[in-house]
């Protein structure tokens, strides 16, 4: 794709901290990092959204952050948890639309904040739980038929 950060990292027309590369994904430090030692694992081809990633592609990603996340641990860099994060969308905050997992290594204190206040709303009933689901459940495709 024209005029895509992600992508001229990937085919390698710009500049980045490259820690890991196959041929499916690589994974870079980001520029603006919330602690040392953040990376970003992205498709080398160009997916804007999550629903546009192939599952057999989006299952790599998940791979290489998890081997990622153990590197860290082991680099001597400050590690002691790890956070992975993926924004799909505007609504989620995605500003870069090209798919891409954040694996940030994370230290007590390290000023990182998510707003747990967003989670301490009102609990939902458990029927409106069980319309909820049953609305996602209608939207699966068939051969996803599990329960």
């Amino acid at each position: 794709m024209d005029d895509c950060t992600f992508c001229d990292i990937a085919s390698r027309r710009a500049p980045a901290s490259i820690v890991y590369s196959d041929e499916r994904v690589t994974a870079f430090l980001d520029h603006n990092p919330v602690t040392p030692g953040h990376l970003m694992v992205i498709p080398n081809g160009h997916y804007a959204l999550l629903e546009e990633l192939p599952e057999d592609l989006g299952a790599h990603v998940f791979t290489v952050a998890t081997r990622l996340a153990a590197a860290l641990r082991s680099s001597g860099l400050p590690c002691e948890g790890i956070n992975l994060f993926l924004a799909d969308g505007e609504a989620a905050f995605q500003e870069v639309f090209h798919t891409h997992l954040h694996v940030v290594p994370r230290v007590p204190g390290d000023g990182f904040t998510i707003e747990a206040s967003a989670w301490s709303g009102p609990k939902p009933s458990r029927d409106s739980l069980e319309a909820n689901a049953e609305a996602i459940r209608a939207a699966l495709p068939e051969r996803w038929s599990g329960s």
